[in-house]
């Protein structure tokens, strides 16, 4: 058995070249061998967000708090807020983070193929997240 004391780990900013905006990750559990799972808690403050990506094996958030969007590569920009759980398929091409007005926090857990939990792609643009800010005024 291993605990791993709140706040033993320390918190790092999220690479600009992966994310838009003011992002937080407070990592839960690393990929020990032989599993390849990890998990983090992660916090995008308004209007932050990943750029477009992928997982080998997939990806589960699980929102802890406030107001979120994620969108996959060619469907609608859905809304998500604390209790929910999204699952994206292994290789789905995706994005999530906060509304343009609520900070939004989320655990990611994935598993990593031969070290590489995640494969970056280009940010989403302005003109995407504006879809995302209409949506969200329309709920």
């Amino acid at each position: 058995m291993q605990i791993r004391q709140a706040g033993s780990q320390p918190s790092t900013r999220a690479p600009v070249d992966y994310f838009t905006g003011t992002v937080r990750i407070d990592p839960l559990f690393p990929a020990v061998d032989p599993s390849r799972v990890a998990g983090n808690h992660v916090t995008f403050e308004p209007g932050a967000r990943t750029a477009w990506h992928t997982h080998p094996f997939g990806q589960t958030l699980i929102v802890t708090s406030g107001r979120g969007c994620v969108q996959r590569w060619g469907g609608a920009i859905e809304q998500i807020r604390p209790g929910d759980v999204v699952s994206f398929a292994p290789r789905e091409k995706h994005w999530h983070g906060a509304s343009p007005t609520t900070a939004m926090s989320h655990i990611a857990i994935q598993e990593a193929l031969n070290g590489n939990p995640v494969d970056w792609m280009e940010k989403v643009s302005d003109a995407q997240y504006d879809a995302s800010a209409i949506n969200g005024e329309q709920q």
